[in-house]
């Protein structure tokens, strides 16, 4: 049976570009299949009571500095040097994550692959929506379509249930992955459990 992880996303999370490319590759390693589920981060937050971590940890003498050097390390690693701080972060990705619920399957993979780069590594300002439906075109999306089912209130609903059904499910943050396969479904959080998630594939 193949295996699938399924990966809560949300394009404001800079672990979940980190988690992206080498997620990708141990998929590709074990022939497991990739599915992206859209959240809202900000509305998982709310309905859990947690915080990025940079504003929960600003009082721990310490920690954020060594978050950052773990973070460095993770880059090093995994080759991911193209990485870079949005200068807009943490910004509203709302209208990304309608984008995202509106597309579906491999699309909503093709979608991640084409904006990350964008937003990531590029600085995009994802609140100048011109420029970000000019990102969209330029990777085959049609833009005009996507930009007006963000204001689909069917859109904007299911974005909603998708974040409330992941809170729900116990998931608190971005990334978090579930591993199905053999009718049995683990919960992993963090760009760290890459490793027990190559682990869940190789058995």
């Amino acid at each position: 049976m193949t295996k699938t992880v399924e990966l809560l996303f949300d394009f404001v999370s800079p672990n979940a570009y980190l988690a992206w490319y080498p997620l990708r590759e141990i998929i590709a390693r074990h022939d497991a299949e990739l599915r992206v589920t859209p959240v809202f981060l900000g509305g998982m937050h709310r309905l859990t009571g947690n915080a990025p971590p940079f504003v929960r940890d600003a009082e721990v003498k310490g920690k954020n500095d060594y978050a950052m050097l773990e973070m460095n390390r993770f880059i090093a690693k995994h080759g991911l040097g193209k990485f870079t701080m949005n200068p807009k972060f943490p910004f509203n990705s709302i209208t990304l994550q309608r984008m995202l619920v509106a597309l579906e399957g491999g699309d909503r993979v093709d979608f991640v692959e084409a904006l990350l780069p964008a937003i990531w590594e590029r600085g995009m300002d994802v609140t100048d929506l011109d420029e970000v439906a000019a990102a969209i075109g330029a990777a085959g999306f049609d833009a005009e379509s996507l930009v007006a089912q963000t204001q689909d209130p069917a859109i904007k609903q299911a974005l909603v249930d998708g974040t409330d059904d992941a809170v729900e499910r116990g998931a608190f943050g971005i990334p978090t992955f579930f591993v199905t396969g053999d009718g049995a479904s683990e919960m992993f959080f963090g760009k760290e459990r890459l490793g027990q998630i190559e682990e869940v594939l190789a058995e």
